[in-house]
């Protein structure tokens, strides 16, 4: 990916300080990443560096320089618009600059575009060396390998030099021997001794052997090469499954009835903007229709695979196509914090986290090198033995030909294929899976998803729809509470039921009162004061009602029930209905065909949960309702006592949120609440129960792609060690072809994680 993340402590050290003492040890350009506002990159008609240093404006946050005249200012888009930040916010007018792309892609393409000059350098310094020592040309020796001394030199320092820095680096700041060293070490090896021989040669003393400049220079340049081919190879993967891609460059601005057409860059829409979309148009950003209907095809954000028909008041969402009609939309979210950018920003956090294969790729890896200069070392040794008793070589001839051997050795053998098994994976996967409407927040969850073997579900709002329907509603005693109470209650929450009670009292005309102290219980009800008095709304344990003869007819009846008091005594039942979500038996059947356990936990009474458990097939002895988040937490920490046991919790509430923390993998509904959705390692796009199966498929995918990777590592290291050692007596590879096994060991493993790309289930 090309990017590292630090956390810092701003206390050990000013910032500045510490940032100078990153980039020193690691190498990489480093700079502070802005978590808060818009960012919006203008071209200054003069030095960026000294207009970021002029005092801040009102909604202004920070200015940074880019480059000598592009300044990036980051703002509050609830104080300015973006628009009049370029107007007249600093009493000048400023020009949008070229739109960057994400950080990540941005530095790969640079990586890949260095890594290009310098073996196209390489390369051109490298044939002249080949055709004087390969070529059929007069023979002059002193004149060619003069010329050859110089090309190798000039390869060594401006080519090669950047191995030194990276392996001195590791070695002092890290203290970890990387792979840079091991060409260090064989490119250094053989142009020193090509040197030594030159030198006899000037002398009047030829080595038998002569020099060998071209095995140094040519095993450089194809070091590169395979490094260009490795770096191009990944970041087209990284590109091929970027989410950003979807973010549109322009759109149009209008007012809310579609008139006054403007196209402006999308980086310029601010809040209280219309925007039209045309027929097979993406949509710039999230936003609501204000006029105009139309299908609108989410799959390449949410995986849903049919358009779905949208009309004014419907929500839509960035990077989704409009494909029939002309809509004007009001923009909710702007183009930096939309839908794309969140997903982006959870896919981008995932790859940034190490799964448990990686803690041992890293250790493999850390004593890779180490082992390889030992290999070295006895390769050297034993070759000298053969060459002196076995040919009958002479002392130089057999350290020159052992030489050769120990170079090929350090070279061909490569750590960075088993580097890249895992985070290639991860990487690719991340961004396939978004594109199925799941989002992996770890690689943990990544890798432990295809492991689990009991899949434990919430009821409302997962297993059924959360459409909650008001079947019934009694108001006891001498009307002790009114309608408007109940809704002044409800209105603020976000749980389904008060959703459903609130929209209920708002069919029928209700406004609702001014309730203080509003407090919300998870996994009981809403509490607050009217009138001096402690108004009550929840389930019918909370509060004491499930014995009153009106609540036990509901709840015989299968409805869950919504209860309301004053002062501990029953005012209201609200008796209501949920359907069960329609793919909801296909998926639970899928799992038990799997081998997988299946149970229900809910807040619910126990006759709306056992009756949708009778309806799923769900065994009785696998049901708990009426759970408090602490007896879920109970439930999910007794099935972790059996460590054969891989837990699923899926759920959307605030109330899951514990269980969903507490299981090996949290799945979370896309409609549910921002606290659940925190707490949970793997988040569906669109409310539907097919995400979990899609989830559990990636990761067996994943997983067998991580397999094979670490196979192919395995094979190819063994049989290209063999071959550069001379294990195999009649063949062998030439140490200045060695620099090919960065291709050849590489590109594989790329290959073999781009294939995720293509994954698709359409359940």
């Amino acid at each position: 990916m090309s990017k590292a993340e630090f956390d810092l402590d701003g206390n050990a050290s000013p910032i500045d300080e510490i940032i100078k003492a990153v980039e020193k040890s690691t190498g990489f350009s480093c700079k502070r990443v802005n978590t808060e506002g818009q960012e919006l990159d203008v071209l200054i008609d003069g030095d960026a560096k000294a207009f970021a240093e002029r005092d801040y404006p009102k909604g202004i946050l920070q200015l940074s320089a880019i480059d000598k005249r592009v300044l990036r200012i980051t703002f509050d888009p609830d104080v300015v618009g973006a628009r009049a930040v370029l107007a007249d916010l600093f009493g000048t007018r400023l020009r949008l600059a070229v739109c960057r792309i994400s950080p990540d892609l941005e530095n790969g393409q640079k990586h890949v575009r260095e890594t290009a000059w310098f073996t196209l350098a390489s390369a051109a310094l490298t044939i002249p060396v080949l055709v004087l020592a390969w070529a059929s040309v007069p023979p002059r020796a002193i004149v060619y390998g003069s010329v050859s001394l110089a090309l190798a030199t000039a390869v060594q320092v401006l080519i090669a030099g950047r191995f030194y820095a990276s392996a001195l680096r590791a070695l002092i700041f890290t203290r970890v021997i990387e792979m840079d060293l091991l060409i260090v070490l064989s490119t250094t090896t053989a142009y020193v001794f090509s040197i030594v021989a030159f030198t006899y040669l000037v002398t009047g003393h030829p080595l038998e052997t002569g020099e060998f400049f071209e095995t140094s220079t040519l095993l450089v340049t194809l070091v590169m090469l395979g490094r260009l081919v490795s770096a191009f190879a990944r970041q087209k993967a990284v590109e091929s499954v970027s989410i950003r891609s979807l973010q549109v460059q322009t759109t149009t601005l209008c007012d809310a009835d579609g008139r006054n057409d403007e196209k402006i860059d999308a980086r310029l829409l601010q809040y209280g903007d219309n925007f039209k979309v045309g027929p097979d148009s993406r949509i710039g950003t999230d936003g609501i229709i204000v006029t105009g209907t139309t299908e609108v095809d989410e799959s390449m954000v949410t995986g849903e695979a049919l358009p779905i028909d949208k009309s004014p008041g419907s929500p839509v969402i960035a990077g989704s196509i409009n494909t029939s009609g002309v809509i004007v939309v009001r923009l909710t979210n702007l183009p930096g914090n939309n839908t794309i950018s969140t997903i982006a920003a959870m896919v981008d956090e995932a790859k940034f986290q190490k799964a448990k294969t990686q803690e041992m790729v890293d250790i493999v890896a850390g004593w890779f090198v180490p082992a390889i200069l030992v290999l070295t070392l006895l390769t050297v040794v034993i070759w000298i033995a053969v060459g002196i008793r076995v040919r009958l070589q002479g002392t130089s001839e057999a350290v020159v030909a052992a030489i050769t051997y120990g170079i090929t050795v350090l070279i061909v053998s490569c750590p960075c294929a088993i580097g890249l098994c895992v985070p290639m994976v991860t990487v690719v996967a991340g961004g396939a899976a978004a594109k199925n409407g799941v989002i992996f927040k770890t690689a943990v969850a990544l890798e432990s998803a295809r492991k689990v073997t009991h899949a434990v579900f919430d009821k409302t709002g997962t297993l059924t729809a959360g459409e909650l329907s008001i079947a019934e509603e009694i108001f006891l005693g001498a009307n002790l509470v009114a309608r408007p109470v109940i809704f002044g209650l409800t209105s603020n929450s976000k749980h389904p039921v008060s959703m459903a009670i609130s929209s209920h009292l708002v069919s029928k005309g209700i406004k609702a009162a001014e309730v203080e102290n509003v407090r919300a219980l998870p996994g009981q009800g809403v509490e607050g004061t009217y009138g001096g008095r402690l108004i009550r709304c929840g389930n019918t344990r909370w509060l004491s009602l499930q014995n009153l003869p009106e609540a036990r007819r509901l709840l015989d009846a299968g409805l869950t029930v919504f209860g309301v008091t004053v002062e501990g005594v029953p005012a209201a039942l609200f008796g209501l209905h949920d359907h069960i979500r329609p793919e909801a038996r296909r998926v639970l059947a899928e799992l038990k065909k799997r081998k997988i356990a299946i149970s229900i936990v809910s807040g619910d009474d126990a006759g709306a949960t056992d009756a949708v458990a009778a309806e799923l097939a769900v065994p009785i002895t696998n049901v708990r309702s009426r759970c408090t988040p602490g007896d879920k937490q109970e439930y999910m920490a007794a099935l972790a006592t059996d460590k054969r046991v891989h837990t699923l919790f899926c759920g959307d509430g605030t109330n899951d949120a514990i269980a969903l923390a507490c299981a090996d993998v949290g799945v979370h509904m896309s409609s549910g609440s921002d606290v659940s959705q925190a707490a949970a390692d793997v988040v569906l796009l669109r409310p539907a129960l097919t995400g979990v199966l899609v989830a559990l498929d990636l990761s067996r995918a994943a997983m067998h792609r991580v397999s094979l990777n670490f196979a192919w590592s395995f094979v190819y290291n063994l049989f290209a060690i063999l071959l550069a050692a001379g294990a195999f007596v009649n063949a062998r590879i030439p140490p200045q072809y060695a620099g090919l096994g960065e291709i050849v060991s590489v590109l594989p493993v790329i290959l073999v994680a781009l294939q995720l790309k293509w994954f698709r289930r359409d359940y």
